[in-house]
């Protein structure tokens, strides 16, 4: 028998369990906006300091929430996120988002990482969707502006990683902790990339064509390796500064590139972006994907694999593998689709406290010091896989 997926198992999960998690546990009714950390067993840690990342990924989710159902509870939430989003992240001297403030509003660090910037025109492009309110796309815009003035190298093409709170440059650039200090790295361009996709659909300026063409093209010629992956830091003239693979990102970033390439209705492009995805696709399911069918989330250059599984590449396989599936017809990427849903229902959805579990550790037990909702923590990948696959799968039967 053929493996299937159908639309209502994804609206179950999201509509069930996704969206009401986040909805009855995460917001800070004292303090407005939401909490900075909640532990697997609902735990709060509102001593975590709350990202300008989480808070536009929240305003992304629940706007595609509304859009998706119509249902008023979801864009009332998304108004309130919005709001706490230009009130205590919104920097009204120098613009664009601080990364993180405290519960009370106050900011804890007031650096400008092009990479919250694009999850910030990646938000606000959606509530604008949904909303049609004017300041929020005229925020995404200056977001844009600033973006290009200060982040964009001509020379070289790309944008570096960050700048400092006056947009000067940033002698740290590193995203977390784990990164490499860089100029330019694969995970901020690949989420400008997704940011100018969304912004371009309800901005239509020829500017942000150009630079999302410009970004493809980077992508094609600078990114992706021989081996079919792609690299992940660079200097300013895109020399590779490392050989670790991010099987995640890989299969992330096939889907992507195909939904910004298409975006953008250039023939040429599609074809290009097309290919380059199922090279992709392929990569990650001949060295990324364990006997337990989970995918592996990173390989070092020497082929040691991490043995901590991560709930998001589980998520972007669904939609990944499927996306080559519905380009080829080929039932391998179907399988590989349904192997990667089977195991998020059989190890990450979380029966007893709601939402997913962010962590596995190698020997099947969930990670005791991984937040289930934090900094990096929030419900965009689990969300936007159920948005994606209930969109294809009822395209697939109209």
């Amino acid at each position: 028998m053929k493996p299937e997926l159908v639309s209502s198992q994804f609206e179950n999960e999201l509509f069930q369990n996704i969206l009401p998690f986040w909805m009855n546990h995460v917001l800070d009714e004292v303090n407005g906006g939401f909490f900075g950390g909640i532990t697997n067993n609902l735990i709060v840690h509102n001593e975590i300091p709350r990202t300008a990342i989480s808070c536009t990924r929240l305003l992304w989710t629940f706007s595609h929430a509304y859009l998706v159902s119509g249902d008023d509870k979801y864009i009332n939430l998304a108004h309130s996120i919005y709001e706490y989003l230009i009130k205590a992240f919104w920097d009204d001297t120098y613009g664009g988002l601080f990364w993180s403030v405290d519960c009370h509003g106050r900011v804890v660090r007031d650096r400008k990482h092009h990479y919250a910037q694009a999850f910030g025109i990646y938000g606000l492009s959606e509530y604008y969707k949904a909303t049609g309110h004017k300041k929020s796309i005229q925020v995404a815009a200056e977001i844009f502006n600033l973006l290009e003035t200060h982040a964009y190298d001509p020379k070289f093409g790309g944008y570096n990683e960050g700048s400092t709170r006056d947009w000067s440059s940033l002698s740290d650039m590193r995203l977390s902790e784990k990164d490499l200090n860089c100029q330019k790295s694969m995970n901020t361009m690949l989420h400008l990339m997704e940011a100018y996709t969304n912004y371009l659909k309800v901005s239509h300026e020829k500017k942000v064509a150009t630079q999302l063409t410009n970004l493809i093209l980077i992508f094609q010629n600078k990114i992706i390796s021989p081996a079919n992956h792609f690299m992940l830091f660079f200097d300013a003239d895109w020399t590779p500064l490392s050989n670790h693979v991010s099987f995640g990102h890989d299969i992330e970033g096939s889907w992507l590139l195909i939904e910004a390439a298409g975006v953008l209705g250039d023939k040429a492009l599609i074809e290009l972006a097309s290919k380059s995805a199922l090279r992709l696709a392929s990569a990650v399911m001949q060295k990324g994907i364990r006997d337990d069918r989970a995918i592996v989330h990173e390989m070092s250059p020497d082929e040691d694999l991490n043995p901590n599984i991560e709930w998001w590449p589980q998520a972007e396989a669904v939609v990944g593998f499927y996306n080559a599936y519905q380009m080829t017809a080929d039932e391998k990427y179907k399988t590989a689709s349904v192997n990667s849903w089977r195991y998020i229902n059989e190890h990450l959805v979380d029966r007893i406290y709601g939402g997913w579990i962010k962590r596995l550790l190698p020997d099947g037990s969930f990670d005791e010091n991984n937040l289930k909702a934090g900094p990096w923590e929030g419900p965009y990948h689990e969300a936007r896989m159920c948005f994606e696959m209930i969109k294809r799968l009822k395209n697939q039967t109209n």
